[in-house]
């Protein structure tokens, strides 16, 4: 969870390319029990080739269970050819 959540906030900093994880550091702050977690992400820095973004988990108290942090890579494979970055034919 913690890496989507930070690979998409890093890959809504690019609209041409698929970002690849390049590296990614966890936290594990306290154990969940039970009930809902979510995950919120957010860009850190990065621009052209290389991104950096965070993550954390939120338990159903509301409270932060998890953190990490991610590098991310432009790769070559361009978005356009990914079934689910297509834009809609008209």
């Amino acid at each position: 969870m913690l890496d989507d959540a930070a690979f998409y906030a890093a890959n809504s900093m690019v609209s041409d390319r698929f970002l690849l994880t390049t590296g990614f550091n966890l936290l594990f702050t306290k154990p969940i029990a039970e009930g809902p977690v979510t995950a919120e992400g957010r860009w850190i820095s990065g621009h052209r080739r290389v991104f950096v973004a965070e993550a954390r988990l939120i338990d159903a108290e509301g409270e932060e269970a998890g953190r990490g942090t991610g590098t991310f890579m432009r790769s070559r494979i361009a978005l356009s050819s990914l079934a689910g970055y297509r834009q809609p034919d008209r």
